[in-house]
């Protein structure tokens, strides 16, 4: 692996290299986003399609302004109860924002990450970072530096900051003058944005969202095929016709395969161990990785997200 000093990593990005940073939700693969070549490079590492935007990271809320053509009250509300912290804001863009981080839209999203290595790699180098997660497009997202390499190779330069805190990617919210959308759920719910709002979210149908990274159906998936069951009777039922299955668990009284890892009962600790635990579970050459699906509360309406994208390709082909 190479792991590599913040001086490095700021010397690489400056050269318009990619570096793996850790934030507290992922690691991301991170170049300067207002240097074209060097996003072209995280769409051609991760393999990921030209049409998908990237979140672009900043280190102080000053920084607003430098990406956003407006930055509305609704907006300084949210990022001043959440920032630094897991949630995006995708807001009007400037025009000089390249296309090549937007995808083509009218917006760019924007973050302040809450991971000590993060914010001193952003503040110390002046940059704004267009990081999206460290794996091949669709793949399972890294916690660790050690994921990163398993999932990239061995040649990605990797600031390590140890296991990230959040474990999964930021809640996205698209905010317009005075009304908020949520894009992508998170460990931020939506019942925390809509208490700082004043206002719950406003419906829009799916054709006018904005894009924003997530939204594919296929994604946050191991390569071991995934299947997500909301009966454990029939989860165990399939576990039993096959018996080289693995399993992934939420209910701590249920055994089922030889090789199972049970998740914390307490939505903040689940998603903070989620990712690794898939990423165990992909390493055990099992035939498929069996999912119990978490409850089907507001609480846990993030990892259910994650849950059913990484699932989707099973599901499809039934």
């Amino acid at each position: 692996m190479m792991r590599i000093s913040q001086i490095e990593a700021i010397e690489r990005l400056l050269r318009g290299e990619v570096v793996a940073i850790p934030t507290e939700t992922v690691y991301g693969l991170a170049a300067d986003a207002r240097n074209d070549l060097a996003v072209a490079k995280i769409y051609a590492t991760k393999e990921r399609p030209a049409n998908n935007p990237l979140i672009v990271h900043i280190g102080r809320i000053e920084q607003v302004t430098d990406w956003a053509s407006t930055f509305p009250p609704l907006a300084q509300k949210l990022a001043a109860a959440f920032w630094p912290g897991p949630l995006t804001l995708v807001l009007p863009a400037r025009e000089e924002v390249s296309m090549a981080v937007r995808a083509g839209e009218p917006t760019v999203a924007l973050r302040i990450p809450a991971h000590p290595v993060a914010l001193a790699l952003l503040n110390e180098s002046g940059l704004g970072l267009a990081a999206p997660s460290a794996n091949k497009y669709t793949q399972l997202s890294p916690t660790t530096a050690a994921h990163v390499e398993a999932g990239l190779g061995a040649n990605i330069p990797v600031l390590d900051g140890g296991a990230c805190q959040v474990g999964i990617e930021s809640t996205i919210v698209s905010v317009h003058v005075d009304t908020w959308m949520l894009l992508r759920p998170g460990m931020i719910d939506a019942a925390a944005i809509a208490a700082i709002a004043g206002k719950p979210a406003k419906a829009l149908a799916e054709t006018d969202l904005p894009k924003v990274p997530g939204q594919h159906l296929l994604h946050y998936s191991p390569r071991t095929p995934c299947m997500l069951f909301c009966s454990t009777h029939a989860m165990r039922d399939y576990a039993q016709q096959h018996p080289n299955s693995a399993s992934l668990l939420f209910s701590a009284d249920l055994t089922l395969t030889a090789q199972e890892i049970h998740l914390p009962a307490e939505p903040a600790l689940a998603a903070e161990q989620l990712y690794a635990a898939l990423h165990t579970l992909d390493a055990a050459q099992a035939e498929t990785i069996l999912i119990e699906s978490p409850p089907a509360t507001a609480a846990w309406d993030a990892l259910r997200d994650r849950l059913q994208r990484a699932a989707y390709q099973a599901h499809a082909a039934k």
